[in-house]
């Protein structure tokens, strides 16, 4: 776990980069596999007398297509929307990568050309960009941001008769909706094609698979003759957590043309010898929470067009310093360090706290 001051650091780090365009099947999905910039001015940063409009310059500032841009143009909730999928996308992947090799680097050209491959890493951003824009439009719905939708009715929760319906509760069937129109129909004609879909899909269906029913009783003494209800997504961290789970033990696929961009029959490897192909190219690629992908990924030991490298990397001595550092060892530095301490609520209101240093060593990769 990140100590506190750790925890702070990491929360302030902003993603400042703009991305570069990128050709062939996969490009143009949106976040962290679109062509947007990954930070956008807040909407209330424009000058007040344009405040009515400000979200059409948000919406030409992500570089969407043209469907895209009219679906963000004609609700002012949806601008903002995009914009906050895209960052928490973006942080989310930074925490779950943090104590690897590849911390999902996301500056300029790395990612863009990760993007360009089918490594395990690929398939990752594009389920956490489908993730992130699913969880902020349920939410968005709910909070009321929203002019073409509000709270989840949720028609389907069981023993509805003895529960009167309350909260408000996360639209995932709007968001779910929104986001395939969004992202619309791709081309199924190459394997790359057909799995960055599968993996965008891999990312929505957690979050459904994550949507939990809260209840509240009412009724004479807690007697619970009546219960409010509403259904709610699981926080991002955890949908993080679990896309993490499944990059992890992400299946590996095959075509036989033997090409990651080309159009071929899918076979996968997992728990056989010899992978089987499917008969036809226009079978679907087989139903699973998998994530997958199609080439083996790079060490990301050292510098190169798919990451910075490891050199001068942070590591914690007892936890991954080996694995991050490649073998190359690391260096040890001491510093002194200042803090808040010993803090206490003072009447009334606010905290007061001492100043405490003291060492500590900081472990960073030989280069």
């Amino acid at each position: 776990m990140l100590d506190g001051h750790l925890l702070l650091g990491w929360l302030s780090f902003t993603v400042i980069v703009y991305l570069l365009n990128l050709p062939g099947p996969t490009a143009a999905y949106f976040g962290l596999t679109g062509n947007e910039p990954l930070s956008i001015l807040p909407l209330n940063s424009l000058p007040e007398e344009n405040m009515g409009r400000a979200h059409y310059k948000l919406c030409d500032r992500l570089k969407l297509e043209k469907k895209q841009r009219r679906m963000c143009r004609r609700d002012p909730g949806v601008a903002e929307t995009l914009r906050e999928a895209i960052t928490m996308s973006a942080l989310e992947c930074q925490y779950q990568f943090r104590f690897e090799r590849w911390n999902c680097t996301l500056e300029g050209r790395h990612r863009a050309n990760i993007l360009k491959r089918g490594f395990k890493e690929t398939a990752f951003l594009y389920a956490i960009s489908s993730a992130g824009l699913t969880h902020a439009m349920a939410k968005a719905c709910s909070a009321g941001r929203m002019e073409r939708c509000t709270c989840d009715e949720a028609p389907d929760l069981e023993n509805r008769k003895a529960w009167q319906w309350g909260g408000c509760g996360d639209n995932l069937k709007y968001a779910n909706k929104f986001v395939k129109d969004f992202l619309g129909k791709r081309s199924n004609k190459d394997l790359r094609a057909r799995v960055d879909m599968h993996n965008t899909n891999v990312g929505m269906k957690v979050i459904k698979a994550g949507v939990e029913t809260t209840c509240k009783c009412h009724g004479v003494s807690g007697s619970c003759t009546v219960q409010t209800c509403w259904r709610q997504l699981l926080p991002f961290h955890e949908i993080g957590k679990q896309l993490k789970q499944r990059y992890e033990t992400s299946v590996k696929v095959g075509s036989s043309t033997n090409e990651a961009t080309g159009e071929g029959e899918i076979s996968t490897g997992r728990s056989q010898p010899q992978p089987q192909s499917l008969p036809g190219l226009n079978d679907q690629i087989p139903r699973t929470m998998d994530l997958l992908h199609i080439e083996d990924s790079p060490s990301f030991c050292r510098p190169s067009k798919y990451s910075l490298g490891t050199a001068a990397r942070k590591c914690y001595k007892d936890k991954n310093c080996d694995a991050i550092c490649c073998g190359r060892g690391h260096n040890t530095q001491s510093r002194e360090v200042t803090r808040p301490c010993q803090c206490q609520v003072r009447w009334c209101c606010y905290v007061e706290c001492k100043q405490c240093t003291q060492r500590e060593e900081v472990y960073t990769c030989k280069g």
